[in-house]
């Protein structure tokens, strides 16, 4: 057994290579899991500066300074931000006030219409179940309450930290464009020598990542407008909200759209009681993510790799356990950094070439021949 564990590791960690693969990928983990929440406007900023630029390399390609390119992008950016404020927080904000106001309403409106089932279907529900569920709802309005007292108290908290990303982040996503070239001599400076193979997977990862993001970001603009202008017209209540969490929950692939689907149905139910108009929410939500999951998904991300199902929830629960909601949004990049790890970690393994008895019998034919002439 201890030369069959020896054979394993002089096989899989004798490369130098693989051995500074390894020490990048565990200092970067231990400095995210040890003061990720401290440096978090940091890695805001850098997520940032990484999506962006692509746009300061694409101006700078057209012939302007790199300095006047990253201005100019930073400047598109901090006027998008603001934008977004004036323009689309108070709807959001002042939608989600009406949600909370009307909350006791939709609930007592909800239990009349849940009375009225066991009659229309009678076949299908029985009174026991409808007191159970009033049962359940009566037994969790405390802690319900308690939250949103909580959440309340912390508001506080939640509108400095605010003010401190909305100051801090153009400033750092304007240095880390500026000084890009400058920040990768010195980080390298801490790294080994022999970092071939932590370049071939930084390459393909990078380029998988950039495809990705730019194909999500797409992705949640087109599902978000689609899904509003749907429940506007159908008349749905609180539709920018509920279609602003439906596009981004194309971030948790499978799982981001089937929780999604409940409180779409209870806002439809609580508005319209078991009504043809919530059949209507239902299947234009159902035929929207049809199309996002077989025709708009595959056509944005046509470039990442292409990885399993399987994989995907597997990687969901594994990073979801482990950091939360940030894990969740994160798991397929994650799993494709540790798809293109594999890859480059077993390709650069020399595998011995199997030894067989064709060629001696071939050299041997071949001097047999040779005698007889």
């Amino acid at each position: 057994m201890k030369k069959i564990i020896e054979d394993w590791l002089s096989r899989y960690f004798s490369d130098p290579e693989v051995i500074s693969l390894v020490f990048v990928l565990l200092s970067g983990t231990i400095l995210v899991l040890m003061f990720g929440h401290m440096l978090m406007p940091v890695i805001v900023s850098l997520i940032i500066a990484y999506l962006l630029d692509g746009f300061v390399t694409r101006l700078h390609s057209l012939g302007l300074p790199r300095s006047l390119a990253v201005a100019v992008v930073t400047l598109l950016f901090i006027a998008l931000i603001i934008a977004l404020i004036v323009g689309l927080l108070p709807l959001i904000t002042d939608q989600i006030a009406q949600f909370l106001h009307q909350l006791p309403a939709m609930i007592a409106k909800g239990q009349q219409d849940l009375m009225l089932l066991p009659e229309k279907y009678p076949q299908f529900i029985s009174q026991e179940h409808i007191n159970g569920v009033f049962a359940y709802i009566d037994a969790n309005m405390t802690d319900l309450g308690q939250y949103i007292l909580t959440a309340s108290i912390s508001s506080v908290r939640g509108i400095i930290e605010l003010l401190v990303y909305v100051v801090l982040v153009p400033f750092l996503v304007f240095f880390f464009l500026k000084d890009k070239q400058a920040i990768f001599q010195w980080l390298g400076s801490f790294l080994p020598e022999q970092r071939r193979l932590t370049r071939t997977v930084w390459k393909e990862v990078n380029q998988q990542i950039v495809n990705y993001i730019r194909g999500k970001i797409w992705e949640i603009i087109l599902v978000w407008s689609v899904t509003y202008i749907c429940f506007f017209f159908i008349g749905l209540d609180f539709a920018m909200v509920l279609a602003l969490f439906v596009g981004l929950a194309v971030l948790i692939p499978y799982i981001g759209a089937t929780v999604m689907v409940i409180p779409v149905a209870l806002i439809a139910f609580f508005q319209w009681g078991a009504d043809l108009h919530l059949v209507y929410v239902l299947g234009a939500y159902a035929v929207i993510h049809a199309l996002d999951g077989n025709l708009l998904a595959p056509l944005l991300l046509s470039e990442v790799v292409d990885i399993h199902p399987v994989a995907i929830i597997v990687a969901i629960l594994v990073f979801g356990g482990i950091w939360g909601f940030w894990g969740l949004v994160f798991a397929i990049p994650l799993a494709t950094l540790l798809h293109s790890v594999l890859k480059a970690w077993t390709s650069s393994i020399r595998r011995p070439v199997p030894v067989t008895c064709e060629a001696p019998a071939h050299q041997a034919a071949e001097g047999i021949e040779a005698q007889v002439k």
